[in-house]
């Protein structure tokens, strides 16, 4: 029996400055396998110069935000740190998640505890047929902000149950569902 039949994976997800390769992590949100959660936002340190304004129009935190209310990038991976010990947390955005995770934790001049992976290892055939339409009824039953960290760990965490509860339904069903 593996972990997925009992727990959900635990996800994470991270919001930036911009796109590239000069921009860094301004907020971080989990939803652990268990259903705790942890959001924080991130105060810029004074070498993180880059800012885009398309992706401060999409996640809706400006960089004066982040200066008064932001965390200490430190205190932020610490807490990240005792939040996941040494377990596996998962991204759908893996490809630029994990390097904002990276500059974070090189700024605090500290290892993570816990290893980030992509989703797509855990998601079947049939889990991502059916994920953009999941995901956005669950999107659209939870009404919550998205492009914030939080809210798009936990609308990706159920994403992945329902998914997975879909594809596990007889096949007749399932391709009635999958249409």
């Amino acid at each position: 029996m593996t972990l997925f039949k009992q727990y959900p994976p635990s996800i994470i997800d991270v919001e930036a400055s911009g796109f590239g390769a000069k921009s860094f992590p301004i907020e971080v949100g989990v939803v652990r396998y268990d259903g705790a959660k942890i959001c924080r936002l991130i105060r810029p340190l004074d070498e993180w110069a880059h800012w885009d304004e398309s992706a401060e129009a999409l996640h809706g935190i400006s960089r004066s935000n982040l200066l008064s209310h932001g965390n200490n990038p430190v205190q932020v991976c610490r807490e990240l740190n005792e939040f996941l010990g040494n377990t596996v947390v998962y991204s759908d955005g893996w490809v630029v998640d994990h390097p904002w995770l990276i500059k974070l934790f090189a700024a605090a001049s500290m290892d993570m505890t816990f290893s980030c992976r992509a989703l797509d290892y855990l998601l079947s055939e049939d889990q991502m047929a059916l994920w953009h339409d999941v995901k956005d009824d669950i999107v659209d039953s939870l009404n919550v902000r998205r492009h914030r960290a939080s809210s798009d760990a936990m609308v990706i965490q159920q994403t992945f149950i329902e998914t997975k509860r879909l594809s596990t339904l007889p096949k007749s069903d399932f391709a009635a569902v999958a249409k």
